[in-house]
């Protein structure tokens, strides 16, 4: 597997990571360069990762984890999307600001969901010899990119929309759960 390979696998594994980006840039009071480095270090952390342990894991328990991967993100993206509508439709005025919403308890559900795909691209790489440590951090450094991206873009509209955005980047996470879920279930 060619290095462009392994760049286009990783752009193609940072598109949800990028939309979750843009949801989470949404939410934010504010979002600027630090915000969006710590959004990219957790996406790009574990997209980077997840190849690592599924290469560890290999062929032994493959079978196991395809059978759940995809339940397993869309109720996370599922819970987070619906979390994101229901706050979406509370009115300005009773809007509570989050403390701290980058805390490892609101990005770590977010870094799994969306990392899950890449174990079983680490699973795959392993049958085929790839060089893991440098697949897992090209894989990494693209989705942390593609993350922070993301934050960027939330945080513009969001400063202008931002219920009718946590709207639609509820509604965008769930949608992403149910796509995970629909092409897995080979509909």
């Amino acid at each position: 597997m060619t290095v462009v390979e392994i760049l286009l696998i990783a752009c193609g594994l940072s598109m949800d990571t990028f939309a979750v980006a843009i949801c989470k840039g949404l939410s934010l009071p504010q979002a600027g360069p630090r915000q969006a480095a710590v959004v990219g270090a957790w996406f790009g952390a574990f997209q980077g990762g997840m190849p690592l342990l599924g290469y560890l894991v290999g062929s032994q328990f493959a079978s196991y984890i395809a059978a759940y991967d995809h339940w397993v993100a869309f109720v996370l993206l599922a819970v987070i999307g619906i979390r994101m509508v229901l706050e979406s439709r509370t009115p300005a005025e009773e809007t509570v600001v989050e403390e701290n919403p980058l805390a490892a308890g609101k990005m770590l559900p977010m870094a799994v969901a969306t990392s899950i795909d890449a174990l079983a691209v680490g699973v795959t790489m392993a049958f085929l010899g790839v060089n893991i440590l440098m697949a897992g951090l090209l894989i990494g450094v693209t989705t942390c990119l593609f993350s922070m991206a993301g934050v960027h873009l939330g945080g513009i509209f969001g400063l202008r929309y931002k219920s009718r955005a946590e709207l639609a980047g509820g509604v965008i996470l769930i949608l992403i759960g149910c796509r995970m879920l629909y092409e897995n279930l080979g509909m």
